[in-house]
């Protein structure tokens, strides 16, 4: 016999009554029966026990995060920096008495005139009880008046504002610079050579107080000792620390620091790298390993949930208006986070000294329950392992199937720094229609301390030297009328550097990019060869100051098709002690999509009407 009752008409089966049914409703909401909602408003607890039989009803009971944490334990190995390395030059101990950003983007500073003169000025007070030898200073570091007929003078004769700043101070003031670059020569050099003192017992004070002066410029201005971390092929900054550990030493690199904020994320863990302890001064040490206990707190933030019933949050985040599209996962991340899995998450305070490497082996958490449960770090395993995921740990420089590294690095850095605005900018653009590549120096300092367009300094440069060497010639007669003339190379504006390309040595098909020059052509100009148009900017100049000129070269790779900017200001900061740093750091970022510097040969230009 069928179990399945053949019903013709349902309708008119149930109307008859013809087969028996049992009906049953079951609301599982709260409904008032007034048009008055207070008491559903209200919410009140009668009986706790039928609350507890609705969340069994429900499944809550079998929940796996049922239990809120009361009690955690932290178990930390931790170790501390000791060596820093800045490029390729000598490792030295690492210094967390100052900030790791001042260590590793100091560059030479700049020397202008109102810095000279505010040296000078702190020189002259110093020696004042000792002697009276202001004269004989000034005779031997004077600030002299440039020449406006000489060419090595053009960097200040040049510029009206700053040739007047020279004429007002010289034969007046002391060139402090001059005396500071004299006593950082080397460590014979004293104050009181060359001096003619008026009591033999006063060169000892004099070089007493030559040493404060190295002092006070040390404490006032921080520049690199020997060698910076600043990559000049690279217009990067290079540098890598290490820490001591039980096994051995970890060494943690930035192969392309570009400056800025300096944090974790800038430095990898490179296990081919050599030690940067070849002497053996920090033996191997054993990680400090500390536990400590906490009482676990909800993660709080604008715009989440508010976990009570009755509770609203309020307008000033508004999750819900956030336009998220299929493919912005970072985005759809966030908001399942904040919006599902939010009040999964706690936070437990770890205080860490500034300058160390720590481990964590794991986390014992105690529920409400009284159940104990070992959590230990997320993102173990192999480093290769593609299903990996781990966030604030290091990366590890190369991929191979060892372990993954699951340290946390604390840098001793400062979390805002004062920036002066750019006196130094540089563009690196492609030029397509000329088909080579420039360096546009945007910004250019002046020796008076001021920075300038480039555009405004190359051409009062170009309008001196066409006043020195006077007035163009007269033009030669020509038999025709003819409207235009044969050009065979346009003229550039002095503030573009030419980047040729050259073969990378012992290579035939990898280039790199070489700082070329330019002539300066001046019209008329036939008695004495034209100069050669040199950058003013310290980021295009390495290799001209020096005695012998040594080519600068740049990497390919640096001058994008988007471009580039660099960028060179002062920085200014308090450390946790209070005490003050200031440095010149450079920063680089991206630059415009293209240039033109209207570079053509063999054209023919138009004559302008007499």
């Amino acid at each position: 016999m069928s179990d399945v009752l053949p019903v013709k008409d349902l309708a008119e089966a149930l109307k008859a009554r013809r087969f028996p049914s049992i009906t049953v409703w079951n609301r599982l909401e709260g409904r008032p029966r007034t048009v008055a909602f207070d008491d559903a408003l209200r919410a009140e607890v009668r009986d706790g026990l039928w609350f507890l039989a609705r969340q069994w009803q429900l499944g809550e009971f079998h929940g796996e995060d049922a239990g809120s944490p009361v009690q955690a334990k932290l178990h930390v190995e931790r170790t501390r920096l000791t060596r820093y390395r800045p490029g390729d030059a000598e490792p030295e101990p690492f210094d967390d008495a100052t900030p790791l950003e001042t260590t590793v983007e100091r560059r030479p500073a700049r020397m202008s005139l109102d810095v000279r003169l505010a040296i000078g000025r702190w020189w002259l007070r110093q020696i004042a009880p000792i002697g009276d030898y202001r004269q004989a200073y000034l005779d031997a570091y004077p600030i002299r008046e440039p020449d406006p007929a000489a060419e090595a003078d053009a960097d200040r004769a040049a510029h009206p504002e700053t040739w007047q700043a020279y004429a007002a101070v010289a034969g007046r003031a002391l060139d402090g610079g001059e005396l500071l670059r004299w006593l950082r020569a080397t460590s014979s050099h004293r104050a009181s050579e060359g001096i003619a003192l008026l009591d033999p017992g006063d060169g000892a004070a004099l070089d007493a107080a030559g040493l404060r002066l190295l002092a006070w410029a040390a404490r006032q201005f921080a520049e690199p000792l020997d060698q910076d971390a600043w990559e000049p092929p690279r217009m990067e900054y290079r540098f890598a620390c290490s820490a001591p550990t039980g096994e051995g030493e970890k060494v943690l690199s930035a192969e392309e620091y570009v400056g800025g904020h300096l944090d974790w994320y800038s430095l990898d863990v490179d296990p081919a790298a050599a030690t940067l302890d070849p002497h053996g001064e920090n033996p191997p040490e054993l990680p400090q390993a500390t536990t400590s206990s906490a009482l676990p707190s909800p993660v709080a933030f604008d715009g989440m949930p508010n976990a009570r019933w009755w509770a609203f949050e309020d307008r000033r985040t508004n999750l819900g208006q956030v336009d998220a599209a299929t493919t912005d996962v970072a985005k759809l991340l966030h908001l399942e986070f904040a919006l599902v899995f939010s009040n999964d998450w706690f936070l437990l305070p770890c205080t860490l000294p500034a300058g160390s490497v720590a481990t964590v082996r794991g986390l014992a958490v105690t529920n409400v329950f009284g159940e104990r449960t070992w959590v230990e770090p997320a993102g173990s395993g192999r480093d290769d392992d593609w299903q990996r995921w781990s966030l604030f740990t290091l990366n590890r420089r190369g991929i191979d199937d060892s372990a993954a590294d699951r340290s946390l690095l604390l840098l001793p850095t400062v979390p805002k720094a004062q920036e002066s605005a750019p006196f130094e900018e540089l563009l690196l653009v492609h030029d397509e229609m000329a088909n080579m590549a420039w360096a546009v120096e945007q910004t250019v300092p002046l020796a008076d301390g001021a920075s300038r367009p480039g555009a405004e300094v190359g051409l009062e440069t170009r309008a001196w030297f066409e006043r020195l060497r006077g007035a163009p010639a007269a033009p030669l007669p020509f038999d025709n009328e003819a409207r235009s003339r044969y050009e065979a190379m346009t003229r550039i504006p002095e503030q573009w550097i030419p980047l040729m390309p050259v073969h990378v040595p012992g290579s035939d098909r990898e280039i790199q990019l070489q700082r070329s020059a330019l002539p300066r052509f001046i019209d008329g100009d036939r008695v004495r060869p034209t100069g050669i148009v040199r950058p003013r900017t310290a980021l295009m100049r390495p290799g001209l100051d020096e005695a012998r000129r040594a080519p600068y070269h740049l990497a390919e790779e640096e001058v994008p098709r988007a471009g580039a900017r660099v960028t060179q200001a002062w920085q200014r900061t308090r450390w946790r002690d209070g005490s003050v740093f200031l440095w010149v750091g450079a920063r680089k970022g991206t630059g415009r999509l293209s240039g033109g510097s209207g570079l053509a040969f063999d054209q023919a230009a138009d004559v302008p009407p007499e």
